[in-house]
């Protein structure tokens, strides 16, 4: 097997540039998805039925279905619809912060589940109303206990965004996969857009490691 590093040096512009990309589309994915995944979380924690069955079926359909499969949609029949054209890193976007969000729901349930139901008791019997006991109490100590599971999710998303190639998002895949077909080879590019997918993922995963330890000495 040859291994041609010519080919290589000449995609290392494009290899940076959809590295940048990937990381900016996991980024706001997160961003975006923690807020999403708060307030469904929440609502599905609500006691009025028809909220919480609403949250609920769409953690279920966005768990449920393939990423690629949303992205497809959201491409071709959201995105148009919202600004008039396809438009690959809009659909992407989307698509990731719409399952990460799903998959945050949970975190942030879970988290704020795990916390004893004293806490909610003591605040309330201080006059705090409900709002306030979950926003200046439960929270708070919920938030400590889910960044690690966070974490996990923005690694997960990193390697889940290799799907927006599909829909022509010039991210690091993309232009693995173009340079597959420009010079009919499969171990230079691939080779490379897993080695760099893991680096990011180890890199995070050891600052993830180093941070969880740092709050379980707090």
């Amino acid at each position: 097997m040859d291994f041609r590093l010519d080919i290589l040096v000449e995609y290392i512009p494009f290899f940076l540039k959809g590295t940048l990309l990937t990381i900016g589309l996991s980024l706001v994915g997160i961003l975006i998805g923690t807020v999403l995944g708060l307030i469904i979380g929440l609502g599905k924690m609500t006691r009025n039925k028809l909220i919480s069955f609403i949250c609920n079926c769409y953690i279920v359909f966005f768990r449920g279905t393939p990423l690629f499969v949303q992205i497809l949609l959201i491409h071709f029949g959201v995105v148009p619809m919202l600004i008039g054209h396809t438009n690959g890193i809009v659909a992407s976007i989307i698509a990731l912060s719409l399952i990460a969000g799903a998959y945050i729901a949970e975190i942030f349930r879970a988290g704020i589940q795990s916390i004893d139901k004293g806490q909610m008791e003591a605040a309330r019997s201080l006059g705090m109303n409900h709002v306030q006991s979950m926003k200046d109490v439960i929270l708070p100590q919920a938030f400590k206990r889910m960044i690690p599971p966070l974490g996990n999710e923005f690694i997960v998303l990193i390697k889940e965004s290799s799907l927006a190639a599909i829909v022509a998002t010039p991210e690091l895949m993309y232009y693995g996969r173009a340079l597959a077909s420009q010079y009919y080879r499969v171990w230079e590019p691939y080779l490379t857009a897993a080695l760099i997918y893991l680096v990011l993922t180890t890199s995070l995963s050891y600052l993830l490691n180093r941070l969880e330890r740092r709050l379980a000495t707090e």
